[in-house]
């Protein structure tokens, strides 16, 4: 019987022996992260705006960290789909979501998400803001500012559309609210990306979009697109005889976008800290501040506890901003 509780009593000291190496094991496999490749789950097509700041951060984190960071484009619902992927991922810190505004928009546009916006994710860095997205017409339209087209649209109420990539999508939100606040009637027609909506605005299929300037600014230099307003507070440097909406009448109009990076919840808080370094780092050399820049977006590189705290804040905003455009939640 001794022998026996003996046996037992080893058993529980090599059991707590374990539990007392486990940190050091958790330090140990943090301390040389990463060791293997990065997924990053992007949840829209390929071409979409988020690309330029993501290729911005991960360009530096390959070269920092010596591992490959793999874009993963998981597209479809707005955006939900990849972002699920990433809140049922592993917990290593091998899976790392990078995403638009969609994200806090969302819990407004949808009754249920099969995640928690807040709580299954680890906010890692906001990348960049917006100077909000740009209202672009197809040339064939007879309308060179923003009264002459909100006059155009009362004249032709329902006959005028806006492309958008998906309900709830920056281009959506921000064309549905422009409508709402001129008071006309635009046809919202919601494609699966940017890319496929935007070709259509770009080949007159589609009389306008609210669109990233991003991706269309260069085809309002080249001609092929004209620039009427743009959403945020100020005036973009790439277009600066584009008006604000706010200075073209809509007063009170400020939405602007973001980027940023997330971990599913539970990821160790030393990789969170080591990402969001290098990604600190990233934002503020001077060719990601140019290629930034030229994209029509402003550096942020904020902290993890920082980002959440904005989250949290544009979650409330996005409720705000559905009630002013009157769409019932899907």
């Amino acid at each position: 019987m001794r022998l026996k509780n003996a046996g037992n009593m080893a058993g529980r000291r090599v059991f707590v022996c374990a539990l007392g190496l486990m940190p050091l094991m958790v330090a140990a496999q943090t301390d040389v992260y990463p060791s293997k490749a990065v997924r990053v789950v992007i949840p829209f097509s390929p071409g979409t705006p988020i690309e330029l700041p993501a290729r911005a951060v991960t360009q530096r984190m390959m070269e920092t960290f010596g591992q490959s960071f793999v874009f993963d484009y998981r597209t479809g619902a707005s955006g939900i789909i990849g972002t699920e992927a990433v809140a049922r991922a592993p917990k290593d810190g091998y899976t790392m979501l990078m995403t638009n505004c969609s994200h806090t928009a969302n819990p407004a546009y949808f009754k249920k998400l099969p995640f928690d916006t807040i709580n299954d994710f680890q906010p890692v860095s906001q990348i960049n803001v917006t100077y909000g997205n740009l209202l672009v017409i197809h040339p064939s339209v007879p309308a060179k500012s923003v009264a002459e087209f909100v006059a155009l649209a009362k004249k032709r109420p329902g006959q005028l559309h806006y492309a958008s990539a998906g309900v709830g999508s920056p281009p959506h939100v921000s064309a549905a609210l422009f409508a709402a606040m001129a008071n006309i009637d635009l046809i919202h027609v919601p494609y699966k990306g940017t890319a496929v909506a935007f070709n259509d605005v770009l080949g007159g299929h589609i009389e306008a979009m609210v669109a990233s300037p991003t991706t269309a600014v260069p085809y309002v230099h080249a001609g092929r697109l004209r620039g009427l307003g743009i959403g945020g507070p100020r005036r973009q440097p790439q277009v600066p005889d584009v008006p604000t909406f706010n200075e073209a009448g809509l007063t009170g109009f400020d939405l602007t976008c973001y980027h940023g990076i997330w971990f599913p919840a539970g990821v160790p808080q030393v990789i969170v800290r080591k990402v969001y370094a290098e990604v600190a780092k990233a934002v503020a050399t001077p060719e990601a501040k140019k290629m930034l820049a030229d994209g029509g977006l402003i550096p942020i590189g904020s902290s993890p506890e920082e980002f959440a705290e904005f989250l949290k804040k544009d979650v409330v905003k996005q409720v705000d901003v559905i009630k002013k455009i009157g769409l019932e939640p899907q």
